[in-house]
């Protein structure tokens, strides 16, 4: 297992190799990290919509949802929240604000891409037509409830998300092994799931799949509107995704393992 001091290290080779990517390739690989986590959602929706007990739904859904970083990681690929650590970078002069800046837009845009369609393959092939309409109906819900979020806690859950999420890259980081990558970002991925945090790309596919279930369905869905899903909550917790793991995880593991040493390093 790497110290935290190595992980912090590699990591700003890390940061180099993020930043330097054609934009094409960025893309497409943020695209694949939204399908990715997009996925986990159908999965972790699928596994819970027929329990009964809220809080076993929780379970049982955080249980199935870090497939979805678990898969960012192992198979490669580019996520908007995990990149708010390339502040390191930064920070440690390894890359510029421009290139920092230049990823983290075009992954967010490949994010929302990769995700809203699955979110659209889903609702064309009619998986949430299963358990005679529950699924459906929990994807309604489950949109709805995002999307009536106020800004003030969509916000404040998007930061307890991602510092969660950057802490599951960083123990992923530790890991030497596939095996122990996986088992890595297990726990703090369910956690945020079960404490109903706010994941900026994982809402870009429970949006959009509640948005067009309830348009595909005839279903009333008060409230749950493109406006409110990108200017009520996207926005909010793209926010809060940037304070919790740029803020609080990244400058906290600059300062703490990078600020004494590697901190002159050539852009």
């Amino acid at each position: 297992m790497y110290t935290p001091k190595e992980i912090a290290e590699n990591y700003l080779s890390a940061c180099r190799t993020k930043a330097a990517l054609p934009l094409g390739r960025m893309f497409v690989l943020a695209c694949l990290a939204g399908a990715f986590v997009a996925l986990a959602g159908v999965a972790s929706t699928a596994a819970a919509a027929t329990v009964g007990d809220p809080s076993l739904a929780k379970l049982v859904s955080g249980c199935v949802f870090p497939a979805g970083l678990a898969m960012v990681i192992v198979a490669g690929s580019e996520l908007f929240t995990g990149n708010n650590l390339m502040i390191m970078g930064v920070l440690a002069r390894t890359i510029t604000v421009r290139r920092m800046l230049r990823n983290w837009l075009v992954v967010y845009l490949g994010n929302f891409a990769g995700a809203v369609l699955v979110a659209t393959l889903c609702v064309s092939g009619h998986v949430f037509s299963a358990f005679g309409g529950k699924l459906a109906a929990s994807v309604i819900a489950i949109a709805q409830t995002k999307a009536g979020l106020t800004f003030c806690d969509a916000f404040v859950r998007g930061i307890l998300c991602n510092f969660l999420v950057c802490i599951a890259v960083w123990m992923a980081n530790a890991a030497r092994t596939v095996g122990g990558k996986i088992a890595a970002v297990f726990f703090p991925i369910m956690a945020f799931v079960v404490a109903g945090f706010e994941h900026s790309v994982a809402n870009m596919y429970y949006l959009a799949a509640g948005i067009f279930t309830a348009g595909q369905t005839g279903a009333a869905a008060e409230g749950l509107t493109w406006g409110r899903a990108l200017i009520g909550n996207l926005l909010p917790v793209t926010l809060g995704n940037l304070v919790g793991g740029g803020l609080l995880v990244g400058v906290s593991a600059w300062y703490l393992y990078l600020k004494q040493g590697r901190n002159s390093v050539n852009s």
